[in-house]
């Protein structure tokens, strides 16, 4: 009974990180297997680090600074809240989703503007590139880009024998190391590794070039909205396709956790392979192309103001966070 209320009484202390650090790793490093050398001198550069895993490395530093009183207003770029009706309907309307303070939208298609922007310090630079590592990552997690149960952080659900467990931490974290079997750069350098080899010539070859179809930087918005609805669409499909009571019979582990885990890993290889394209593009168009300069300002980007709805509500009472769990 002890170690059990120790464990329930960690859980509301500790931060879950989306996709958690495996995942987020694992993103960056399947990245860093499809940008070109040009651009991993640039990034290397940007970041300071000539090591392997540059961009592994800082993968997870978004979550850690959305803790910080500096970093407290970056906690909604984490998330596009989709008010839609899962599993009957799923789908992503950006000025209906992205609330007045910012989303995984907007962050994306305001932090590839300054990534790329040379009037910019190289502090706001290297923040714009790990700002951009993270979110491509995270908006590739069905429930980043859900409202419901507030992303699924409230529906408790017992996975692997932990009963205290909410979806939204299983999804981000417990069922991609159940998986890889721990969180270590070096379990999410042999994940990335496993999955390059899925891009490249297995299951998932013929798959990648849709993953990236149409992507423009130019127009960020449509393309981040493009990335999240593809999510989105998983939370009827996969996440949930029973509903929620039919989530909370019963342990997940093993025949919920069978039926997701291939999904788990396609998002995660479509982030790493996106995230790679999307640096190259930047690259190419904005760094090597000096003479263009960002003239959109963030106000600019975000969706007309409207009431806070039910979902935004209950977001904000959550102080923008994407729960608070841990085994």
């Amino acid at each position: 009974m002890a170690t059990k209320a120790l464990l329930v009484s960690l859980a509301t202390l500790q931060g879950v990180q989306a996709w958690g650090t495996l995942g987020h790793a694992t993103v960056a490093y399947i990245a860093q297997n499809y940008v070109t050398s040009d651009v991993k001198a640039w990034a290397q550069d940007v970041l300071g680090d000539t090591s392997t895993s540059y961009l592994a490395n800082v993968a997870s530093w978004a979550d850690t600074y959305r803790s910080t009183t500096a970093g407290k207003f970056s906690a909604v770029f984490h998330y596009i809240d989709a008010e839609d009706n899962p599993p009957t309907s799923c789908n992503i309307d950006y000025d209906r989703d992205c609330g007045s303070a910012g989303c995984s939208v907007s962050a994306i298609a305001n932090y590839t503007q300054r990534v790329g922007d040379g009037r910019l310090s190289d502090a706001n630079v290297q923040e714009a590139l790990k700002f951009l590592v993270h979110f491509i990552g995270d908006i590739t997690q069905p429930l980043h880009d859900e409202a419901l149960d507030t992303g699924g952080n409230t529906i408790t659900v017992t996975f692997d024998g932990y009963t205290n467990d909410n979806l939204h931490s299983d999804w981000d974290t417990y069922i991609p190391e159940k998986l890889v079997g721990g969180d270590s750069l070096s379990d999410a350098l042999s994940w990335a590794t496993s999955l390059t080899k899925e891009i490249n010539s297995g299951d998932y070859s013929s798959l990648k070039a849709s993953w990236i179809a149409g992507d423009d930087i130019d127009d960020a918005i449509t393309t981040a909205t493009r990335w999240a609805s593809d999510a989105n669409a998983l939370v009827c499909s996969v996440v949930m396709p029973d509903g929620v009571a039919a989530l909370q019979e019963g342990d997940l582990y093993p025949t919920y956790y069978n039926s997701v885990i291939s999904t788990v890993e396609l998002q995660i290889a479509k982030a790493g392979y996106r995230l790679g394209n999307w640096l190259n593009i930047v690259y190419s168009q904005n760094i090597v192309a000096k003479h263009k300069r960002s003239t959109v300002r963030y106000n600019n980007i975000l969706p007309p103001p409207r009431p806070l709805s039910k979902a935004k509500l209950a977001r904000l009472a959550l102080d923008g966070n994407c729960g608070r769990h841990r085994h």
